[in-house]
């Protein structure tokens, strides 16, 4: 832990999250604000799933990516960066949401024009294969390619089983290992089916589940109208609060709250990671701008609107009943919240966690497994999904902490090669 936490506090120090931010800001203008035309990208995305063969349509696209960004990223994640980023967290996980879209536009965008066709036919691509083939160079494509099949055993793995079964066993009282083998039966059942599984699994619990989420959250935001003012407020002071470091060349609390907003809303939305393109790459869809605008609303479902609703819960309870997060746990603010929930309470939390956690199984099991193919083809691919289920049970049965600061370490990793090839092909980006 002593080393993973000396090794996140420097890759995510400022130059990291001056490369993300920037990367984001550089973007958003050359594309002249792609973030313009939201609600034209919104009703692209909401076109037929009409899916052909095994390629995806563009729904199925953005379903496949919502199902692995959308989960415990944006309920525990969340909790975290407000414990230990404080209020202003929340302000910059938005604004990393905000300017996103446009980095997950063009990362959407490079995987579509420069993807390939496997070995059945299908259509496969993601930053490995931009970096092979647009910048020629089929190595740093394997590094990308590894550097996500180790995201897939963690980020996208170990991180959802664990924060449920932590749930599970508050709420239910529930074995971590019962939990875990649970989790992993039901996601092996549907990864065992392939990408049409997949995605048709998705696109029916991914719309059903995020509106019953943000339907509690309303409930939530309704009882604690009187103080909700007031936590908009104290997000905003508290991003741009400043505290003198050494020799005044930074501020504490402005770093800290960088740190952990952004961290956790790259970990929810991947914009910047690369990830996601890997799903956009395999829809149908020949016009890369198309997919592109419609895989760049997955950022703003995920972190525009889910994160930035569970933070405002977050800190309008935090306001609201200052008590009950005395001693909590950093994962735990977000079910301080909930508790105040009508008859519902905790068992709502927990439901929707579980919910969110086999959707983000699911969805990043897909990512892993397009990894995998690009390292050792098709034939390392039933290898693959055996030790994902594996890793399913053991993450619900590992240390939390570990855990989180394994998913900052590995994004951190991912960022540099996604940027790296966003850069030297920016040309080839339209808008």
């Amino acid at each position: 832990m002593a080393l993973l936490n000396r090794l996140n506090d420097f890759l995510w120090g400022f130059p990291l999250l001056i490369l993300l931010m920037g990367t984001h800001i550089y973007f958003t203008v050359r594309l002249r604000f792609p973030q313009r035309n939201l609600l034209y990208a919104l009703r692209l995305s909401l076109g037929k799933a009409d899916n052909t063969g095994q390629n995806l349509s563009p729904f199925s696209a953005l379903a496949t990516t919502l199902a692995a960004t959308l989960g415990t990223g944006n309920i525990i994640g969340v909790s975290t960066a407000v414990a230990l980023g404080g209020p202003g967290a929340i302000f910059w996980c938005w604004i990393t949401g905000v300017l996103g879209m446009a980095t997950a536009y063009s990362e959407c965008y490079l995987s579509v024009l420069f993807r390939s066709r496997n070995s059945d036919g299908n259509y496969v691509g993601g930053p490995m294969y931009v970096l092979k083939n647009g910048l020629h160079n089929k190595y740093l494509g394997g590094i990308y390619a590894l550097c996500t099949l180790i995201a897939a055993f963690s980020a996208g793995c170990t991180t959802q089983a664990n924060s449920f079964t932590q749930a599970a066993e508050a709420s239910f009282h529930l074995s971590p290992h019962l939990t875990g083998v649970v989790l992993a039966l039901l996601t092996g059942t549907v990864i065992l089916g392939g990408v049409k599984s997949i995605a048709n699994i998705c696109e029916r619990m991914v719309p059903a589940i995020s509106f019953v989420y943000l339907f509690g959250c309303l409930l939530l935001l309704i009882l604690y109208h009187n103080v909700l003012p007031s936590a908009c407020l104290l997000i905003l002071r508290d991003a741009f609060s400043f505290r003198s470091a050494a020799g005044g060349a930074a501020g504490a609390v402005i770093q800290h709250a960088l740190r952990y907003g952004i961290a956790r809303g790259l970990f929810t939305n991947e914009a910047g990671i690369g990830t996601s393109s890997i799903a956009a790459a395999a829809s149908h869809t020949e016009d890369p701008r198309i997919q592109a605008y419609v895989s760049m609303t997955a950022v703003f479902w995920d972190t525009v609107v889910m994160c930035l609703v569970t933070g405002l819960v977050i800190i309008s309870n935090m306001l609201y009943d200052p008590s009950s997060v005395a001693d909590v746990p950093e994962t735990g603010l977000t079910a301080a919240a909930f508790a105040h929930l009508p008859y519902v309470g905790d068992a709502f939390l927990t439901v929707s966690l579980g919910a969110f956690a086999v959707t983000t199984l699911i969805g990043w099991s897909y990512f892993g497994e397009k990894a995998t193919e690009y390292l050792a083809g098709n034939k390392g691919i039933p290898l693959y999904k055996f030790l994902y289920i594996i890793m399913i049970y053991l993450g619900a049965i590992i240390p939390m902490q570990l855990v989180w600061e394994s998913t900052d370490l590995i994004n951190a990793l991912m960022v540099l090669p996604n940027v790296l090839a966003l850069f030297c092909l920016r040309k080839c980006i339209r808008d």
